[in-house]
């Protein structure tokens, strides 16, 4: 399945029924090599599996689990994309908590860090200082569990929680915005850097993807089973 597809189904209600087949046989031909989409450990704590990469338009997997560790972070979970976001809960429980940001440190009370601008060429980022200050603190969050599906425009600061345990997998479609970047607040003192994205030890990968393949259809059939009982 592609952007558009995907994006339907979940427009028009139907995703719990579609999506957890489409995204298990995915994750399965991942982990037994039948399929060139990388399988990637991403700073912001999840395993990425980029399906879909096609002009302005993306579709990633996302897939939080103890299995495999997160990739050592150079700044800090608050983020914006320059991209907007249609998201869809596979399994498990995420929480969107949306950042109130002011510029210049500001009145005491806040976190005080750094813009950096994210610029991705595949497997690398750029992590470039700008040395603009900005003052954050939590604002309003919403929680999505299995078979909900949210959106989150460009350009809103952000954290992503994964709550009621450690595993969650979401599909994630992305559409590029004009003159948006993808930003990420980091210390005062942190100068530009790079960051390589890495890939977790073969085994311990594909056996992460198999075990969140088992998780979305064990959560499939319940979740279709209050759907129709809904009906």
């Amino acid at each position: 399945m592609r952007y558009e597809e995907i994006r339907q189904e979940i427009r028009a209600g139907t995703a719990p029924r579609t999506l957890p087949a489409w995204a298990g046989g995915v994750l399965d031909d991942v982990a037994a090599g039948r399929s060139p989409v990388p399988a990637m450990r991403h700073p912001l704590g999840f395993v990425c599996l980029p399906v879909e990469r096609s002009g302005d338009f993306g579709v990633c997997l996302h897939i939080w689990t103890p299995e495999v560790g997160p990739a050592p972070f150079t700044t800090s979970a608050v983020h914006c994309h320059s991209w907007d976001l249609l998201s869809f809960v596979l399994y498990g429980t995420v929480r969107n908590v949306r950042m109130d940001v002011q510029e210049g440190p500001g009145p005491a009370g806040g976190d005080v860090q750094q813009v950096f601008e994210v610029v991705s060429q595949g497997e690398v980022d750029e992590l470039r200082a700008t040395g603009r200050a900005v003052q954050y603190s939590p604002g309003p969050s919403s929680t999505h569990r299995t078979g909900d599906s949210y959106t989150l425009p460009a350009g809103v600061f952000h954290t992503t929680l994964i709550e009621e345990g450690p595993d969650a997998a979401t599909v994630a479609l992305g559409r590029q915005t004009p003159g948006g970047g993808d930003l990420s607040l980091g210390p005062l003192d942190t100068p530009s850097h790079h960051v390589r994205r890495s890939r977790s030890d073969d085994a311990a990968m594909a056996a992460a993807l198999r075990r969140s393949a088992r998780r979305i259809a064990d959560a499939a059939p319940a979740h279709a089973a209050t759907t129709e009982e809904a009906r």
